[in-house]
C-alpha cells in the first residue's frame, strides 16, 4: 500500500516536468488602433480579429523567428502593409504567402508604399519603420492582402546570440528603450471603405498551451484514479 502511494505521487510530480520539457515557446499578439480619429467600427474589427504569432523557426538552414499574421474574420478587412520598428531583428529574410495572399518584401528599387506606417507619427515615440523590414501586398492591394481566414508569414534571421526570448522581451519593452520592437499593420477593405493602422499590444494574448492543457488533464485523471484506488485498497484492508 505504501509503495503504491509513493508510485502515484511520483507520477503526479512528473506531470509539470513533462509539460515544461515538451512545450514549444510561441506567443500570440493582438493590436490596438492608432491615429488621430480612427473609425470605432473599424477599430473594433481590427482589435478583435487581427493577430500575429511569433515562434522560433528555421528556413533554408537559417535560424531565426517567424511572425505568422492571421485575419480570423468574419468582418471584411485586409492587412495590406506590415512594418517593424527596430529591435534585435537582423534582416527580413523571406515572406511566405498563404493561399490567395500575395505579399512582397521591401527591397532596393521595390519600396513598400507607403514607406512608413500611416498614423505612426501620432505615437510617442513616433513609429519609424526600420529600413528593409517592411512588406506589403501587390496591387490590387486589398484582394492580395490578408483577408478573413487568410495568413502570411514573415521570417527574420537574428543578430549573433539573439534568441526568440530576446524578441519577446523587445516586444514588451518600453517604446523609448533602445531594444524596443513594435509591429505595425495598415488595414484596408473595411465595409465602409475606410482604412486604419494598428500597433501590437506589448503583452501577449493569454492562450493555454495544448500540451500543457493535455498534461493537466492527465494529472487530474491520475489524481482521481489514485483516490479511487486508495479507497479500494483501504476497503480491502478492512475486510482482511
Amino acid at each position: 500500500m505504501h509503495s503504491f502511494r509513493l508510485r502515484v505521487r511520483a507520477l503526479l510530480a512528473a506531470v509539470p516536468l513533462l509539460s515544461a520539457a515538451g512545450s514549444v515557446r510561441a506567443e500570440l499578439y493582438s493590436f490596438y488602433v492608432i491615429g488621430n480619429s480612427p473609425n470605432a467600427v473599424n477599430a473594433a474589427i481590427g482589435q478583435s480579429q487581427l493577430f500575429f504569432e511569433v515562434t522560433a523557426a528555421t528556413v533554408g538552414g537559417n535560424s531565426g523567428v517567424k511572425f505568422h499574421f492571421t485575419n480570423t474574420g468574419p468582418a471584411a478587412s485586409s492587412i495590406t502593409d506590415i512594418y517593424f520598428d527596430d529591435g534585435h531583428l537582423l534582416n527580413l529574410a523571406s515572406v511566405t504567402n498563404g493561399p490567395s495572399v500575395l505579399f512582397y518584401q521591401q527591397q532596393t528599387g521595390n519600396p513598400v508604399t507607403p514607406g512608413n506606417l500611416p498614423g505612426g507619427s501620432t505615437l510617442n515615440p513616433p513609429f519609424v519603420a526600420t529600413q528593409g523590414f517592411s512588406a506589403d501586398s501587390n496591387p490590387p492591394v486589398q484582394p492580395n492582402g490578408v483577408n478573413p481566414g487568410e495568413w502570411v508569414d514573415i521570417f527574420f534571421t537574428l543578430k549573433n546570440g539573439a534568441t526568440l526570448a530576446d524578441v519577446i522581451a523587445d516586444l514588451a519593452a518600453d517604446p523609448n528603450a533602445w531594444n524596443s520592437l513594435r509591429v505595425g499593420i495598415h488595414v484596408q477593405g473595411f465595409d465602409n471603405g475606410g482604412s486604419e493602422s494598428f500597433v501590437n499590444n506589448p503583452a501577449p494574448v493569454p492562450v493555454p498551451a495544448p500540451a500543457a492543457a493535455g498534461l493537466g488533464a492527465l494529472g487530474l485523471l491520475l489524481a482521481t484514479w489514485a483516490k479511487r484506488r486508495g479507497r479500494h485498497q483501504d476497503a480491502k484492508a478492512r475486510t482482511m
